[in-house]
């Protein structure tokens, strides 16, 4: 069985990924957003929503939430940067989150 590793995305790449993921930003090595929503179930539901996503993926956010705000930060540690990983998974945040406003 081969297992191919994430390979980390150029500056170019990164950028041109921010460009298609409005509220995101590079932090650090890291695709950094924030998120706020009515009030904390509405936050807690969305971060119910993106664990199951983030496992099915095997890829998880390091993330933190207070009320009806929740951090992110999304990098590949084995690739020490931020992959095609971390932009597939964000766009399904923004996908998440949207579901979660139209509520």
């Amino acid at each position: 069985m081969s297992t191919t590793r994430p390979v980390k995305l150029s500056k170019t790449e990164i950028s041109r990924a921010l460009s298609q993921l409005p509220g995101w930003k590079l932090k650090g090595q890291k695709l950094h957003r924030e998120y706020k929503f009515a009030d904390f179930v509405a936050a807690f539901g969305f971060m119910a929503g993106v664990a199951l996503v983030a496992q099915a993926m095997d890829h998880h956010p390091e993330w933190f939430n207070v009320w009806n705000k929740v951090r992110i930060d999304l990098s590949t540690h084995d690739a020490r940067g931020v992959t095609a990983l971390d932009v597939k998974l964000a766009q399904s945040m923004d996908e998440l989150a949207g579901r979660q406003a139209g509520k």
